[in-house]
């Protein structure tokens, strides 16, 4: 089996025994990672070299791996990632930022995400694909915005409810925190009502919704981070509640976010100690001090993990993924200084197993945290 980090497409990944092969979302195309014997990693080959590579997916039914790129599109290997061809027709915004998939009444859909934050379906592998228009039908459309120029907001991650493969949840940003219980065919906001509880903090910040995680035990329980912090939602929504702990900086800036799906009190973040904004006013001096935080209680309590991971880190985790293997949980993380580190006991200990990567990051990202 086969797992991707990258940051804008799966980020938890289930099986029944711990993957073999590691794909890397880079600034500079795929990188394979593969596990030797004795569990230490190596790089076997790349791809897509050129790209910048937003989101890795595997379709599980077909064997289909997709990648979405940065100011580009969509390209499909059904081969394991030996030969890729693009697949785009009907995509018509070639700025890529999110992949996911879906069965809904036994037939496979891929979603595609881009900037500006529009959504895309295929229905046959990505050969062809068709516009969700009512995304953009919401009422605050119109103001959608992103801080840094051009002031453009994108799709950032696309889920979907666990019990309910009709319901799909999209992250604007900035913009909105979105739901579809029909497919995608209309769409309401669910952060108009409590994500502006705090206000010592920009409001623009409560609308930077990064992305979510629904609760298979309860669907109306939702987290979600943001440029304002961590939240969640027990009323699916109508309500918001926003999560402190005294492990975070008060400027914490939390993205990647993940947790073991046979164990959803096991969750880890991905978060800077400062925001991009203060990134972008420091110039060359810019630190975003990324860690990796971990909470054993569904979100009560965090703790900041160490034990191999550097205790101060100029960059920041750009991607962050999960993987659950027959009770086991190995955790990765990608920084846009261009290393990869890895858990394979739920955060405990961690290993550098790839550096010298080209940054793995969201478009922009890595420019504000370029080594001075």
């Amino acid at each position: 089996m086969a797992i991707g980090l990258s940051h804008g497409g799966t980020n938890v990944y289930s099986s029944k025994e711990r993957a073999r092969q590691l794909w890397i979302a880079t600034k500079d195309g795929l990188v394979l990672d593969e596990r030797a014997d004795g569990g230490k990693w190596r790089e076997a080959r790349r791809a897509l070299r050129g790209q910048h590579i937003s989101s890795i997916i595997f379709e599980p039914n077909s064997g289909t791996m997709f990648a979405g790129s940065f100011f580009g599109s969509v390209s499909a290997s059904a081969d394991g990632g030996i030969t890729w061809e693009r697949r785009d027709n009907g995509i018509t915004i070639h700025d890529v930022y999110s992949l996911a998939s879906n069965v809904v009444d036994g037939k496979v859909r891929i979603y595609a995400g881009t900037e500006p934050a529009h959504l895309f379906v295929s229905e046959d592998l990505g050969h062809h694909w068709s516009e969700l228009p009512g995304l953009r039908a919401v009422p605050t459309t119109s103001q959608w915005s992103f801080p840094a120029p051009p002031h453009i907001a994108h799709t950032k991650f696309i889920t979907f409810d666990p019990h309910d493969s009709r319901t799909i949840y999209a992250c604007v940003e900035q913009g909105a925190f979105l739901k579809s219980a029909d497919e995608g065919k209309s769409w309401r906001e669910l952060n108009t009502v409590g994500l502006l509880a705090d206000k010592n903090r920009p409001v623009e910040h409560f609308y930077d919704v990064h992305r979510c995680l629904i609760d298979p035990r309860d669907p109306k329980r939702i987290y979600v981070t943001g440029g304002a912090g961590l939240y969640v939602t027990y009323t699916g929504g109508s309500s918001w509640e926003r999560w402190t702990s005294p492990e975070w900086a008060a400027d914490v800036y939390p993205d990647g976010f993940v947790w073991n799906p046979k164990n959803p009190d096991l969750m880890f973040v991905a978060a800077a100690e400062h925001n991009p904004q203060t990134w972008r006013k420091a110039g060359p001096a810019a630190r975003a001090e990324g860690n990796i935080y971990r909470s054993k209680d569904c979100g009560k309590n965090w703790q900041r993990l160490a034990g191999g991971l550097p205790e101060s880190l100029k960059h920041e985790f750009g991607a962050l993924c999960l993987e659950e293997a027959n009770g086991a949980c190995s955790i990765f993380g990608g920084t846009t200084g261009g290393e990869v580190f890895c858990s394979e006991d739920n955060g405990e200990s961690w290993n550098c197993i790839a550096s010298d990567l080209a940054p793995i990051s969201k478009k922009g990202h890595e420019r504000l945290l370029a080594a001075s």
